[in-house]
């Protein structure tokens, strides 16, 4: 899907930088013919309207006034003729062009075929203009050999510069697409990888429900008291199914932002002082030396619920890897404008390559021992997702000397 994605993107960027040159060239062009054509015109009346026994005005180098009389100096090939009704040879006027007989009579008897004024013949690459006279008619013809190249060339030229401009912008259209669609393959990949370790993680504790239901209805004869170790298996898993589904449809309706968080202005001490203490006996009954320092009435508006679970996330993750006679301290306490928590642990050392990805879903840096933690790699994706609702940053350090911190700035 991503490939295709990517040539659509591809696509609808060449289409609309071919439709870009397209029109522009083609404004070009007709300019540039508008022109030459209206330059010709000028050239054809001035001829018929020109005095011949007079000398022709001639281009003054340097000149300031040449600029207003330019029109009136004949630069291009141009000759006039002037005919009886019956289209015969009168006179023949041209200054910068010699013409043939066999050439004039071509173009006399082209002309008198035509029904329009003024038009070109394509053939001998000559413009015309009739004007009714006296005694039958003068003709002005102009060549337009040099035009009709010079148009070719701007032609050819154009469309170098179109197919030389599609091809590098191809190729920067690839490279853009292959840059923009980086994070939507990182997402679709995460979101792919999300989808399979759900699955996964579904898949345990329904295997487990399913073969100890089995293992009752093989014995219906026996009373519950009897299978109470069957019942108590499947109301753990069922437990475990429904702490994993809960979090879950909390990442999922974070992630599509439906549920509006209600903000109240709160006493974050003595929140985080709440969560603390219930964590004394589980830190005890594991071993692990529970340490704080919660500087007093730290207020702050945010989602009690939500910040709760977070400090609950946090010291829980704690209190797991600290190890057995390990150490856990929370900090809390204000840091400039915001307040700032901290959960340390000592045991084992997150490596650096890890860090960067304990936040994201169903992570888990010891795989081996994540079932026997009893945790679904879901408590640090859901503890960024709160800072982030809140608006804060979370991070993450650790290392042998100082044991593992996970720090949030709110």
């Amino acid at each position: 899907m991503i490939k295709k994605l990517k040539w659509k993107f591809v696509a609808v960027n060449m289409i609309l930088v071919s439709s870009v040159l397209l029109i522009v060239f083609s404004i070009l062009l007709y300019t540039n013919y508008a022109r030459a054509q209206k330059e010709s015109e000028e050239v054809m009346r001035n001829t018929l309207m020109r005095d011949f026994s007079m000398e022709p005005p001639k281009f003054a180098i340097g000149s300031k006034e040449h600029h207003n009389s330019i029109s009136e100096i004949q630069l291009l090939p141009v000759f006039s003729v002037r005919v009886d009704d019956d289209w015969n040879v009168l006179s023949v006027w041209s200054d910068n062009v010699a013409i043939t007989d066999e050439v004039l009579d071509d173009a006399l008897t082209r002309v008198s075929q035509e029904e329009e004024e003024i038009g070109t013949l394509s053939e001998l690459n000559l413009r015309y203009l009739i004007q009714p006279s006296v005694v039958g008619y003068r003709i002005a013809f102009v060549d337009i050999s040099a035009e009709a190249e010079a148009f070719r060339t701007l032609i050819i030229t154009c469309l170098l510069v179109a197919l030389i401009g599609l091809a590098a912008f191809f190729f920067i259209s690839l490279f853009l697409a292959e840059l923009s669609l980086k994070p939507v393959r990182l997402a679709w990949e995460r979101q792919r990888q999300f989808v399979a370790d759900a699955s996964h993680e579904l898949k345990t504790p329904i295997t487990v429900i399913l073969a100890n239901t089995g293992i009752l209805s093989a014995h219906k004869e026996d009373t519950i008291g009897e299978q109470q170790k069957w019942v108590n298996y499947i109301s753990a898993e069922a437990e475990r199914m429904k702490g994993l589904v809960e979090d879950l449809l909390f990442l999922a309706k974070s992630d599509a932002a439906e549920s509006p968080i209600l903000k109240t202005s709160i006493n974050f001490s003595d929140l985080v002082w709440s969560c603390l203490l219930p964590f004394e006996s589980v830190a005890f009954e594991q071993g692990v030396t529970l340490n704080s320092e919660i500087a007093p009435d730290l207020f702050f508006t945010g989602n009690e619920g939500q910040l709760k679970q977070l400090v609950i996330i946090l010291l829980d993750n704690a209190c797991k890897y600290a190890g057995r006679k390990g150490s856990v301290t929370l900090i809390l306490e204000r840091s400039q404008d915001k307040i700032r928590l901290s959960v340390n642990n000592t045991g084992e050392v997150i490596p650096s390559e890890h860090l960067q990805s304990v936040f994201e879903r169903f992570y888990r840096v010891d795989k081996a021992r994540a079932r026997s933690e009893g945790g679904y790699g879901l408590g640090l994706a859901i503890a960024e997702q709160i800072v982030s609702n809140h608006k804060g940053r979370i991070t993450a350090d650790s290392s042998v000397k100082l044991g593992t911190t996970f720090t949030v700035y709110l």
